[in-house]
């Protein structure tokens, strides 16, 4: 199936690794002119070079209004950004009353304010060409609480309403505006963790782990003009963990 992304240029966030690298590395098979994004670029220079992406940006999505610079210095550089995908790392796990009001304000940058300000960054010139896709990477715990994850439980199911409202907003303007979920993904983070067979079995009805390319193919999809009809979706990709959405 031929997406047609080809000359399609895309910015995908914390991208070094992990599910970001897996997106950016599906949209690069498809011929979209791809830029990397993380923290670090030795990182950076790899995966660039692993996948063929067309260049990179180094930003810490920590730091308030680094997503609005990485978006300006990108568009002076290479043009308008058709393609956005916003991924940040997940934060550190803690009950309520065990996270810091230093933890909250970073997660709530990281996780909430650097999408906000690329998305805002972006659209303008999405609305220029009639055409836009952003898709927002979280979690399922935007829908269904996780033990322990506190603020990315709080702060990405907010993103859900989010999307909603800018969707309804912006989809006259040929830009769709999705979030996608994924669950209990084969990623460095998650292989830290060590999860036997069994333990995997239980907690996903699939009975495996995802794999970071079936979420970044669908997130390849999206962005093409085949899924121009799909906007203001959250969309697991969980293997059934979320039962009630």
């Amino acid at each position: 199936m031929d997406l047609n992304l080809k000359g399609k240029k895309a910015l995908v966030m914390g991208s070094s690794t992990g599910i970001g690298k897996a997106i950016a590395e599906s949209l690069v098979n498809e011929g979209a002119e791809v830029y990397l994004c993380s923290r670090t670029e030795e990182k950076l220079q790899a995966c660039q070079k692993e996948i063929g992406a067309a260049g990179y940006e180094v930003c810490d999505l920590t730091k308030p209004n680094a997503s609005s610079v990485l978006i300006e210095n990108l568009v002076s550089k290479v043009g308008p950004i058709d393609i956005l995908v916003t991924n940040t790392g997940g934060p550190q796990k803690a009950n309520f009353l065990e996270v810091s009001d230093e933890q909250w304000n970073t997660d709530f940058q990281s996780l909430w304010m650097s999408p906000v300000e690329a998305i805002k960054a972006v659209i303008p010139h999405m609305k220029e060409n009639n055409y836009g896709r952003i898709l927002m990477v979280t979690s399922i715990a935007a829908l269904e609480p996780l033990e322990g994850l506190t603020t990315s439980n709080g702060l990405r199911a907010g993103l859900s309403g989010l999307a909603k409202s800018i969707s309804n907003e912006f989809s006259a303007n040929g830009i769709t505006i999705n979030l996608l979920l994924p669950g209990y993904t084969n990623t460095d983070r998650l292989k830290a963790l060590n999860l036997s067979d069994e333990k995997v079995k239980a907690m996903v009805p699939a009975g495996r782990l995802g794999k970071p390319e079936e979420l970044a193919d669908l997130a390849t999809f999206l962005s093409s003009e085949k899924g121009a009809y799909i906007t203001g979706q959250s969309i697991a990709i969980d293997g059934g963990v979320t039962r009630s959405h």
